[in-house]
C-alpha cells in the first residue's frame, strides 16, 4: 500500500499546488529571499492557516526587531488575528540565548519550547544569524539537523527564514525537505514577485518560477498556466452542436455558426466592428446558457453605452445572470494572475460563451513574450474541456502581410476559427467587409462578405457578397 504523506493546508493561495498538495507534516522547509522579499509574511500567514486549524505555533525570532514591531506590520493584513498571538500562536525571540550560549544551547531552548507549547509547528526566523555564529559549515549541519531530528520525531513542521542566498551547496540545502525561494524581478520598468520551490523531497512541485503578489489578504500565489494546466482538467468532448454568432447572415457562411466548445478569433484594425461582433455574440446568452465578457479596454459602462447603442440591454443581462462582465484596465497586470481569475469565473458562471475583448492585453501583461505560446495553449485547451465556446479579438493594422506572425503562427494554429474584419473608404463611403479565412474541420464560404453595423439587438448583419474573379468562394479547413 502506498504511503500517503499528511499535507499542511496552507490557506496561501496557490502555493499548495505548486508545492505538490501542500507542505508534508514533520518536514523541514527553508523560506529564503532578500529582505522585503516577503518571507515573514509567508510565514506568519502559513502559521495562522494552521492556529486557525487548530494547531499550535512556535514562532521564534533571530533578529534585533521586536515583536511590537512585527505585529504593528502584520496587523494590516486580513489573516492575523490577534486573539490567538500567546494563546495558540507564541512568539518569543532567542536572540541573547544564541548570543551568550551559542547554537547548542538555542537547540536545547527550543527543545524545551517545543515540547511545553506542544507546538506542531515551529517557525524559525533568523537562519541566517544563527549561521554566522557557527564555526564551520559542520555546525550549521550539526544544528539543522538536530532541530530538525527533534521536530521529526515529534511531527513537527519546521520553517526556516533566510535572507542568504541558498544553493545546492549550501549547509542548510543539503539538511532540509524543501526550500522556497522568493525573489524580486526587475522587468523593463516594473517589478514583479516570483516564487519558485528550489527542493521538494518527497513531492512532484510544480518546476520554475510562478508569480506572486502581497496584498491586503497576504500572499497570493499564481501557479504558471502552463504548468498547472499542462494538461486540461477534463476531456475535450468537441460536439457536434453549433452555437449562433449573432451576426445575422454569418452563421450559414460557417456552416451553421460556431463550433460548440471552439475557440475563434475575430481580427481587423481599429474600428473594424471586433467589440460589436462581440456583443452580438454574447446578446445570444441567457441565464440557463450564460456568458462572460472578459475586457481591457472598455469600462463596465462605456461597454454598456455601446451596447445601448445597438439595442442591447447589458445591464438586464446582468441582473438576470445571462452576463458577467470582467474589466481589468490595460495597466500593470500579472499574466497568470488574468488567467486564473478568467478561469475561476467561467467556472463559477458555468459560462457557455466567452468574449475576450484583446488577447493583446495577455501579451502586454508578460513580463516573458517566450511564454505566450504555451500559455495560450494551457488556456484555451482547458476552455475548451470545460464546455465553453470561445471568442477572441486581435487588434491588426491591415489584414495581408505582417498580421500573420502577431499573432504568432504557433497561436494560430492553436485557433479554431479565424474570421478577418476589414473596412475601406469608396466613394466617400466606408465599406465594411468580413471574410472567414478559417473553421477547422468545416466546409464555408469564404467569400469577402459585406456588412453593416446594425441596432435591434443585431451588433453587426451581413449585406451581401463583395463580387469576386479570382478567388475561390467556398474552402474547407482540415487542421
Amino acid at each position: 500500500m502506498e504511503n500517503v504523506p499528511v499535507r499542511l493546508r496552507s490557506d496561501v493561495p496557490g502555493l499548495d499546488e505548486i508545492c505538490g498538495g501542500g507542505l508534508i507534516a514533520g518536514s523541514s522547509y527553508i523560506i529564503q529571499g532578500r529582505p522585503g522579499a516577503g518571507k515573514t509574511i509567508l510565514a506568519n500567514q502559513i502559521a495562522f492557516a494552521q492556529a486557525t486549524q487548530g494547531r499550535k505555533v512556535l514562532y521564534v525570532t533571530l533578529l534585533a526587531e521586536s515583536h511590537d514591531r512585527l505585529f504593528q506590520s502584520l496587523s494590516t493584513l486580513a489573516f492575523f488575528d490577534g486573539a490567538k498571538v500567546g494563546k495558540d500562536i507564541t512568539f518569543i525571540s532567542l536572540l541573547r540565548t544564541l548570543r551568550e550560549e551559542g547554537l547548542r544551547a538555542l537547540v536545547e531552548m527550543l527543545r524545551g519550547e517545543l515540547a511545553r507549547q506542544g507546538a506542531s509547528i515551529l517557525v524559525l526566523d533568523g537562519l541566517l544569524t544563527a549561521r554566522e555564529t557557527a564555526h564551520n559549515n559542520l555546525d550549521v549541519k550539526t544544528f539543522v539537523a538536530e532541530l530538525q531530528g527533534h521536530a521529526a520525531f515529534t511531527g513537527c513542521t519546521v520553517l526556516f527564514l533566510t535572507s542568504a542566498r541558498i544553493d545546492e551547496s549550501s549547509p542548510e540545502h543539503t539538511m532540509v525537505d524543501g526550500v522556497l525561494q522568493l525573489e524580486e524581478a526587475v522587468a523593463g520598468s516594473r517589478t514583479v514577485r516570483q516564487i519558485r520551490v528550489a527542493k521538494s523531497r518527497g513531492s512532484r512541485a510544480l518546476g520554475g518560477f510562478h508569480l506572486f503578489e502581497i496584498s491586503g489578504r497576504g500572499i497570493d500565489v499564481y501557479p504558471r498556466l502552463e504548468a498547472a494546466l499542462a494538461s486540461p482538467s477534463g476531456k475535450d468532448t468537441a460536439p457536434p452542436e453549433r452555437l449562433s454568432t449573432g451576426v445575422l447572415g454569418l452563421d450559414e457562411r460557417l456552416g451553421g455558426g460556431l463550433p460548440a466548445h471552439s475557440v475563434s478569433v475575430v481580427v481587423g484594425p481599429a474600428g473594424s466592428g471586433k467589440t460589436t461582433f462581440g456583443l452580438g455574440f454574447l446578446h445570444a446568452a441567457t441565464p440557463q446558457q450564460p456568458a462572460v465578457h472578459f475586457g481591457f479596454y472598455e469600462t463596465p459602462q462605456r461597454l454598456a453605452a455601446k451596447a445601448c447603442a445597438l439595442g442591447i440591454d447589458l445591464q438586464a443581462m446582468i441582473e438576470s445572470k445571462a452576463l458577467t462582465i470582467m474589466w481589468r484596465p490595460l495597466t500593470e497586470n500579472l499574466l497568470d494572475k488574468l488567467a486564473h481569475e478568467l478561469l475561476q469565473t467561467v467556472r463559477a458562471t458555468g459560462a457557455r460563451r466567452l468574449f475576450l475583448d484583446g488577447l493583446a492585453g495577455f501579451e502586454r501583461a508578460t513580463i516573458d513574450p517566450h511564454r505566450m505560446v504555451e500559455f495560450f495553449a494551457a488556456l484555451s485547451n482547458e476552455l475548451r474541456a470545460i464546455g465553453t465556446t470561445t471568442v477572441c479579438t486581435w487588434e491588426v493594422k491591415e489584414l495581408s502581410g505582417p498580421w500573420l506572425t502577431n499573432p504568432s503562427p504557433e497561436i494560430l494554429s492553436q485557433i479554431d476559427n479565424v474570421i478577418a474584419l476589414h473596412h475601406t473608404l469608396t466613394d466617400d463611403t466606408l465599406r465594411r467587409g468580413m471574410k472567414v479565412l478559417k473553421v477547422r474541420d468545416s466546409i464555408f464560404d469564404s467569400a469577402v462578405a459585406e456588412f453593416e453595423i446594425a441596432g435591434g439587438g443585431m451588433g453587426l448583419r451581413v449585406t451581401g457578397s463583395v463580387p469576386v474573379t479570382a478567388s475561390v468562394r467556398t474552402g474547407v479547413d482540415g487542421r
